[in-house]
Order: structure tokens, then sequence, then C-alpha cells
């Protein structure tokens, strides 16, 4: 009954996480599965995808109900880290528990530390393909490698080198976080750990629910305080992982 009351909690707040900020769901759910509810890395990162595209999918039509989805720029994006995903996510079952603990915490130090900075990016103008398909396959190799969606880094770089206005990167973001994610989970289909559906599912319900509700919470709280203290709670995650991997 517990570990069920955590997976509801944990699911809801990544959902949350998602749907407010296209950013930092995935991140917060691979060590709740880890360490609340005793998945391993490996599960844990593959788990996370299947979390990753069914709350991604529901903010998205949230977000394209409100017109706040690019597709064409989208899926320019996303198409550049679809080779880059697959072969990170058949990568990543080969790399020890430890060393994708160590890298996760680092990711997640880095979207907490980018988080916190109050300065949104920058518009730019718009890029050249090549510059426009490095950060689309670097984006979906660290999908694929560590099961995340990288909102927090295809938001600035949808801003910044596709000239994406703020207001709809966001709800682009989950485009891309979408397609990048079911071709990692495809490359991780073979083979792949066993997971606990029955503690999957209710963290896969309330994320759900959560992103629908996080597309609320946007509208009501300042982007620049929701950014801060989902922040914080990512720093203090990084902390704990890598010090927990490193024992």
């Amino acid at each position: 009954m517990t570990a069920l009351v955590l997976a509801l909690a944990a699911g809801a707040v990544a959902g949350l996480a998602l749907g407010a900020l296209g950013a930092g769901g995935s991140i917060l759910t691979v060590p709740a599965l880890i360490y609340l509810l005793g998945f391993t890395p490996a599960a844990a990162t593959t788990a996370s995808l299947v979390v990753v595209i069914v709350s991604s999918v529901t903010a998205l039509v949230a977000h394209a109900r409100a017109g706040a989805v690019r597709w064409r720029a989208g899926l320019v994006f996303a198409a550049a880290g679809l080779l880059p995903a697959a072969a990170a996510g058949a990568l990543s079952a080969r790399v020890p528990e430890t060393v994708l603990t160590l890298l996760f915490a680092a990711l997640a130090a880095l979207a907490g530390a980018r988080m916190l900075r109050r300065r949104a990016p920058s518009e730019g103008g718009p890029a050249s393909g090549v510059r426009a398909a490095g950060a689309g396959a670097g984006l979906g190799a660290v999908t694929g490698f560590l099961g995340v969606g990288g909102g927090f880094l295809a938001v600035p770089a949808l801003v910044t080198v596709l000239a994406v206005p703020m207001g709809a990167a966001v709800g682009t973001s989950l485009l891309v976080v979408t397609a990048n994610a079911l071709v990692a989970l495809a490359a991780r289909a073979y083979g792949a750990a066993h997971l606990d559906l029955a503690l999957l599912l209710p963290f896969l319900a309330t994320a759900v629910l959560g992103a629908w509700d996080g597309r609320r919470l946007a509208a009501r709280v300042p982007a620049g305080t929701l950014r801060r203290v989902f922040g914080a709670v990512l720093l203090a995650v990084a902390v704990a992982m890598g010090v927990t991997a490193a024992l």
C-alpha cells in the first residue's frame, strides 16, 4: 500500500512539471522509480520513456488546443534526433548501472541549474540547417541514453536555434520529446528490463492527470516561480543520486 501511494504521488509531481514547463517531468521520474519504487536504473530509464510518451502526448493535446505548438518547426527538430535516439537507446543497456546513475545525476544538476536561471532564452533568427540538425541530434541522444524527454534542453534550443516564440516553445518541445521517446523506447524493446506494471501504471495514471493540471497551473503561476521551484527540487535530487551512487 505504501509503494502504491508513493507511485501515485510521484507520478502527479512528474506530470505537473511536464505539463507546466514542458521539462523536468522525466528527470523526476527516474529517481522516483529507483529510490521510491525499487526499480533498477536500467528499468527506471526504460519505464521513464513510457511515462514521458503518454504524459507528453497528454500535455501536447492541451497546448495544441491553445494554439501553442509550431508543428513544422517541431517535426524538423525531432527528425534530426530520431537516429541518435535509437542508437543511444540501444547503447544504454550496455552501460554499468552506477555509471548510468552518475550520468543521470549530472543531467539533473544541469537541468536544475538551467531552471534556476531567471533570464529566459532570447529569440534568435533562423539558424543554419547544420546547427538545427546538431541541436536536434544531441537532444535525441540524451533522450535515448538516459530515458528523459529533454524538454529543458529542447525549449531554449527551439527559441534560439529555430526562432520559435517563447509562448509556443513549451508546446512544441512536447512534440519533439514524444517523437524521440517513441524511437528510444522501440530501440530498448528487445531485451528490455522487467517493468513492474503494478507500480508503473498508477504512476503513469497520475502523471497524465498532473500533465493536464500543469497546463492550468502554468496559466496562473508566473513561469519564473515554477522554474525556480522545480529547479531547486532537481538540484536536490541530483545531489542525492550522486552521493548514493558514489557510496
